[in-house]
């Protein structure tokens, strides 16, 4: 499986500029944890992504430190994103995952505009369907073993 396949393509993006309250009341309006900073890819249209602006960067960054999160720009608090391809497998995406730390990459096109973010909890949902699926096939009279007399 490719990153493309599973990625979120709906991202929800921020401009660096914009200030950390701001930031704040969108990843709460559209119920999302990580916001996608981007800059205009220029003469070819799209999205460029330069940063990536996490619940927990607010919290580590801003609130617990006591800042004023109207004083701070998205800039002044995001991480550097970490990017891979849209054809990158899944595995690989895990690897560039751990390497950098972070628990969503950016996914970009062969001219490094936007396409998606793929998330661990994408992967982790992608993984566990088939785990939940054949639990639900099992019945319980399945696990009755009539050798022993009982359950298994």
């Amino acid at each position: 499986m490719k990153a493309y396949e599973l990625c979120q393509r709906n991202v929800v993006t921020v401009r660096g500029q914009e200030d950390l309250a701001t930031a704040a009341w969108i990843m709460r309006e559209r119920n999302v944890g990580c916001l996608v900073v981007v800059e205009p890819f220029g003469m070819q249209g799209g999205w460029r992504p330069v940063g990536l602006l996490s619940d927990r960067d607010i919290v580590t960054q801003v609130i617990a430190r006591d800042c004023d999160a109207r004083s701070l720009a998205v800039s002044d608090v995001m991480s550097r994103p970490v990017s891979i391809g849209p054809d990158t497998s899944i595995e690989d995406a895990l690897q560039r995952m751990r390497l950098g730390g972070t628990r969503r990459v950016c996914v970009i096109d062969e001219r490094g505009r936007l396409a998606g973010i793929l998330a661990l909890d994408d992967i982790f949902e992608h993984v566990g369907k088939p785990v939940a699926s054949a639990g639900k096939n099992r019945h319980r009279e399945d696990l009755y073993t009539p050798a022993s007399g009982r359950n298994a």
